[in-house]
């Protein structure tokens, strides 16, 4: 009988998760380590859409598109652009066909973890330090004082990836751009200007340079993000210890724009979040290296585009599907996934770039709003 080499897996994101599943699906064991205290211990951000490209078929690789689809929020895929004075510049309704459909990524974080077998996944195990032990093997220190062995490694653990270094001596690079982050709970009657400029999916108000973004999610709350192009420094002046600060300087950039959109920064109803954004290259690889392997961000972080969560999942399905395609030759599994990865990620972090010109560059948001009526972003 042949035997699978255990995985050992840096990081319950969406990413690792799908990695966990589909190889248990193979009948391959792995084990995932987690820095969180437990599945509860943080929010796990707002909404996904869930691309039928890539995302839907690693789900269907886990063999769980049944429960994804009954997380799907109805006619999420709504979408609008606004000018600064309010006005509509572009309403897209969802009618169901869009391809992309929209769920909580806690809830879909949570589906994965159900589908587990107990005990795989090791909360509270923060990554201090991993070394090479030669012959494919490597040992990973956690801050609790516990180490592992392991005789495959991968890497979901993000941007700042305590398992890239094996691979590569790539860092994350500030964009220019930076978001922040808040959310407005029981809109319709609490906020019922800004929920009424939001509308029934995502809504987007952009000019060169900076834009205000928010998305309907369950229970009528409106997640929001505040979008600059700044230094880091400009952002750490603002005084993130102090909310009232932070809004003040904030709603200074927005002078004169629509109450209801400022409303989505002076009404939030939590403590403003910086989410400076960061890349690696965008044609970011590494020579192959013996048992280790990344995923997700850790292996190709790139500016916000819909497609993270998504490539993350798929770079998952696929690494399991060709681990199991390759019983006994862990080595060759690894190569045919990186043979696959690189062009793939390369693809997306370019259009990925090219999509926030369109949407912050001295075009915007005009080239933005070409791009969302049906012009090919590669035209």
């Amino acid at each position: 009988m042949t035997t699978h080499t255990h995985v050992t897996i840096i990081g319950a994101g969406l990413g690792g998760l799908t990695l966990a599943r589909v190889l248990h699906v193979h009948g391959i064991p792995s084990t995932v380590y987690e820095a969180e205290s437990s599945p509860t211990s943080r929010a796990q951000g707002g909404m996904l859409d869930i691309h039928e490209n890539n995302g839907q078929p690693a789900l269907a690789a886990a063999g769980l598109t049944e429960e994804f689809r009954a997380l799907i929020l109805e006619g999420r895929e709504a979408s609008r652009a606004l000018a600064p004075d309010g006005s509509v510049l572009l309403e897209e309704k969802d009618d169901g066909t869009g391809g992309r459909p929209e769920v909580q990524r806690g809830e879909l974080r949570q589906v994965l973890l159900d589908s587990l077998p107990e005990g795989t996944v090791r909360w509270d195990h923060k990554v201090s330090g991993v070394r090479a032990l030669g012959d494919g093997r490597h040992e990973v220190s956690f801050a609790n004082g516990t180490r592992t062995r392991t005789d495959l490694l991968v890497g979901a653990d993000g941007a700042w990836s305590r398992v890239r270094p094996l691979l590569s001596d790539a860092k994350p690079v500030y964009t220019g751009t930076s978001f922040v982050e808040t959310y407005l709970y029981e809109a319709d009657t609490r906020h019922p200007a800004a929920a009424g400029a939001v509308g029934d999916g995502a809504m987007y108000t952009l000019v060169p340079g900076k834009g205000i973004q928010a998305h309907r999610e369950k229970g009528g709350r409106l997640h929001t993000y505040v979008s600059l192009r700044r230094p880091l420094e400009w952002f750490e002046a603002l005084g993130f210890g102090d909310p009232e600060s932070v809004r003040a300087g904030l709603l200074r950039e927005f002078e004169g724009w629509a109450p209801e959109l400022t409303s989505l920064i002076t009404e939030g109803e939590t403590d403003p979040v910086l989410r400076p954004l960061y890349t690696l290259p965008a044609d970011h690889r590494w020579e192959r290296v013996p048992g280790v392997t990344l995923i997700g961000d850790a292996a190709h972080l790139m500016i916000p585009s819909g497609e993270g969560a998504n490539l993350a999942m798929f770079d998952g399905a696929e690494l399991a599907k060709t681990l199991a395609a390759h019983p006994g030759d862990t080595e060759a599994a690894l190569a045919a996934y990186e043979r696959d990865v690189f062009p793939r990620s390369h693809e997306e972090a370019g259009q990925a770039l090219l999509l926030h010109e369109l949407m912050f560059g001295p075009d915007a948001p005009h080239g933005f709003l070409r791009l969302i009526t049906g012009q090919d972003l590669r035209s």
